[in-house]
């Protein structure tokens, strides 16, 4: 391109007359499915957003240990209830080391309640990379190494502490590796027994086909809490908190398949008497490389975004239960474990940020909705 005096653009390619007009669309249509989704999942900016967020969100579950300043049931008994600290990086006017002010109790003798100050004129800067509680890097590597602590007789209570003094922003950090792990153990089972059932009643049909139905009729027909709360509360109280985990996790994903085996069977009905099906069950293809070679891979852009859309049901499940005492038990730690302690409403009045873990559950279930909204607009690059 060049620029003329009057500040038009020309073009000074020589006009080839061979050239192929539709050479850009061409090559949009040729390229692979992968790019195509990529492409338009990237124009929508909320699920990119929101997928990165998650992304964040897991890669940093291994090492949640490292980023807390204290474990998930470190308690300081002259701490309790203590309002959540400011980490500030200005005192008297000049710039400073991120530091805190410490926190003074006071006895209140009118309401009888320790009452905290923070001590404005003895500001004290965090400790970096020091040595404190001891945890596991991905449940395999001891260490006790953590990003930043407290100051030396000081505390740091980023979001307050709970009624037994445990930091609440440690905890909900701790929490996320029961809480986001769950759904992921969860919808793994759903999709496994979905994908199976569905595909067997979908291909095969007749009496396999009535069988399936019939048992998924029967199992939507069960209402959903109740069953939720009797196998549930059907573990054994003496279970430790890692096999309760696991149970909680298969039952949420036992419950959840046959919606999806339903539209993997719809959509087996329809693909199965498509020419390439016939075409490779004439040519001695078994049944199994059928639905797994020709059947699944047109159906996995759905199966994607369901999966994506599962999850925080699966999330919120585990939450639901673990809050009214059926889930997760201390000592493990969850977001709904969390909130179980937070059932008292005066107490929530009294000491607000005791509710703070309803709100990572509120930000993840709301990116796992945004994300598989992108999801499902980008695995149709053709619709539009």
């Amino acid at each position: 391109m060049s620029t003329q005096p009057d500040n038009r653009y020309v073009d000074t390619t020589p006009y080839d007359p061979d050239a192929a007009l539709q050479e850009l669309e061409r090559k949009d249509l040729d390229a692979p499915n992968w790019v195509l989704i990529w492409r338009k999942f990237k124009t929508h900016k909320l699920g990119l957003t929101s997928g990165v967020f998650l992304l964040v969100c897991y890669l940093l579950l291994p090492v949640i240990g490292f980023i807390a300043p204290y474990g998930p049931n470190e308690r300081d008994s002259e701490h309790i209830y203590s309002p959540p600290q400011s980490i500030n990086l200005f005192h008297e006017g000049s710039l400073r080391a991120p530091f805190i002010y410490p926190m003074t109790s006071e006895a209140d003798l009118e309401t009888f309640q320790w009452v905290f100050k923070p001590d404005l004129e003895n500001p004290q800067s965090l400790r970096y990379f020091c040595e404190g509680a001891t945890y596991k890097i991905a449940g395999l590597i001891p260490s006790n190494t953590h990003l930043f602590c407290a100051p030396e007789g000081a505390t740091l209570f980023i979001w307050g502490s709970d009624r037994l003094g445990r930091d609440v922003f440690s905890r909900i950090l701790y929490g996320a590796q029961l809480s986001l792990t769950v759904g992921l153990i969860g919808i793994t089972v759903s999709f496994i027994l979905g994908i199976f059932f569905g595909s067997l009643a979908g291909y095969f049909g007749g009496k396999l086909d009535w069988m399936i139905n019939r048992m998924i009729e029967i199992l939507r027909s069960l209402p959903e809490l109740p069953l939720w709360l009797a196998l549930s509360a059907a573990v054994p109280s003496n279970w430790s908190p890692v096999a309760v985990f696991f149970v909680i996790s298969i039952i949420l994903g036992i419950l959840d398949w046959p919606g999806l085996a339903r539209s993997v069977r719809a959509k087996f009905l329809s693909l199965r008497e498509e020419e390439y099906v016939r075409a490779a069950e004439m040519m001695g293809a078994s049944s199994e490389r059928v639905i797994r070679k020709h059947l699944l891979p047109n159906f996995m852009s759905h199966l994607i975004a369901s999966a994506a859309l599962s999850i925080p049901a699966m999330i919120l499940g585990e939450t639901a239960l673990s809050f009214l005492g059926l889930g997760l038990r201390a000592p493990a730690v969850s977001w709904g474990v969390m909130l179980n302690d937070a059932q008292n409403l005066a107490s929530i009045e009294i000491y607000p940020w005791t509710a703070i873990p309803m709100l990572p559950i509120i930000v993840v279930v709301l990116a796992f909705n945004f994300l598989g909204d992108g999801l499902r607009d980008s695995l149709d690059p053709y619709q539009q």
